[in-house]
């Protein structure tokens, strides 16, 4: 486990300065704000692919919701966990080259400021990825004893959204609104979130009462209250976000 986790450790913050090092040997015009944020959703797509295949892979393999197990389940959180941290890091480190090109034109930010500044603005993400890492994170690889990989499996599939979060963010960056290639990923980001992040939470309730013979309204009042709250606490989060993506979509449809 631990040699998983050390690779963890290393693959993401060196993918990341692979790339942003290509990107200025490539694009000498793109700024030190253009690169830092390009690489950090460039590693941000190549985990979400990741996860969301590795998440098939576990889904399509477990035939029972509950005892069928997949080496990969355990194996991959164990690899990404140091991503939650990295992430963390990288989008601080995207909110401060955003003030300090603010300084450069004379407006000077304190340190502290900026800390806090992002908190503030980050606050959701920052205490998702906290959440995932200290409390989700030991929960899957110590508590479960081996249960419920195909609902790990579905977790993971969530992640098929981040890639075209992070390719719309790049696209906007360029100014590039207005294309026809930004708007069919909104189209795609938009389907893939309400798929991957909302419907993905009552279709394991479904699965779960296929499985044992329960309607699947009747599933939440059959299993630990704690694996319904559990689920709540991180649904709740994607609905905001959800919320967010259809109020920018409608903005972009209303200036049209």
């Amino acid at each position: 486990m631990w040699h998983l986790l050390a690779l963890g450790c290393l693959f993401f913050p060196c993918l990341f300065i692979l790339i942003q090092r290509s990107l200025q040997k490539n694009f000498p015009k793109l700024t030190d704000e253009d690169t830092v944020n390009i690489s950090v959703r460039f590693v941000s797509s190549v985990q979400g692919f990741m996860a969301a295949f590795a998440g098939f892979i576990i889904t399509s393999s477990c035939k029972h919701v509950m005892k069928d197990r997949h080496w990969i389940s355990t194996d991959y959180v164990v690899f990404a966990a140091p991503y939650m941290a990295y992430d963390i890091y990288a989008m601080y480190l995207c909110h401060w080259f955003k003030h300090k090109a603010k300084d450069s034109n004379g407006l000077k930010t304190s340190s502290t400021n900026i800390v806090i500044d992002f908190l503030k603005k980050n606050f959701l993400i920052v205490l998702h990825h906290l959440t995932l890492l200290l409390i989700c994170f030991p929960i899957v690889v110590y508590y479960r004893k081996g249960l419920g990989d195909f609902f790990l499996g579905c977790l993971f599939l969530a992640e098929l959204s981040t890639p075209f979060v992070s390719f719309a963010k790049i696209l906007k960056r360029f100014r590039k609104q207005n294309t026809l290639l930004y708007k069919v990923n909104g189209v795609i980001l938009l389907a893939t979130f309400f798929l991957c992040r909302i419907l993905v939470f009552p279709y394991m309730y479904w699965a779960y009462g296929k499985q044992y013979g329960i309607p699947a309204h009747l599933v939440p009042f059959r299993i630990p209250l704690h694996c319904t709250f559990g689920n709540a606490m991180l649904m709740t989060p994607q609905v905001y976000w959800l919320s967010l993506i259809i109020g920018k979509a409608g903005k972009t449809v209303k200036v049209e």
